[in-house]
């Protein structure tokens, strides 16, 4: 068993965070002792789905309607799978556009380093796709599709 402060510093959340899932339900199962909270390793895993979850962008409330699911058993498999289906359409999406920022930055660093090399920014702005490195063009096209 450990307490709130231990998986605060586990997981680096703030107390505070950790008191609001569990007012919001997030631990169901959550055991108290004289009225301190004890988390096992079940609220362990839990809390390791819930905050995959927050970060693959699902609010609370639908975190929330996940660990109801959890609570139902089998026979609610079918809308777990699909919501796991749905967010990771959701990071992916996500994952295309930071990929995109980053190919952006990648060519922006790019074209500064030429335009410190040359003095100038005429000879790297005049520059078509097909004359960059082909890593660069690559990025450049990338970012601006």
């Amino acid at each position: 068993m450990y307490t709130i402060g231990e998986i605060s510093e586990m997981f680096g959340l703030p107390v505070s965070t950790l008191r609001y899932y569990d007012r919001e339900g997030l631990f169901p199962n959550l055991r108290r002792s004289s009225g301190i909270r004890q988390f096992s390793d079940t609220e362990i895993e839990a809390l390791r789905v819930i905050e995959c979850l927050k970060k693959s962008g699902l609010e609370i409330k639908d975190i929330k309607q996940f660990m109801e699911w959890c609570e139902q058993g089998s026979k609610s498999y079918p809308q777990r799978r699909a919501l796991f289906e749905k967010q990771i359409e959701t990071v992916k999406a996500e994952i295309e556009r930071m990929n995109r920022v980053l190919d952006l930055l990648t060519y922006k660093k790019w074209y500064y380093e030429q335009a410190i090399a040359d003095g100038n920014e005429e000879r790297v702005k005049a520059m078509k796709p097909e004359d960059m490195p082909e890593e660069i063009r690559a990025a450049y096209e990338n970012a601006h599709r």
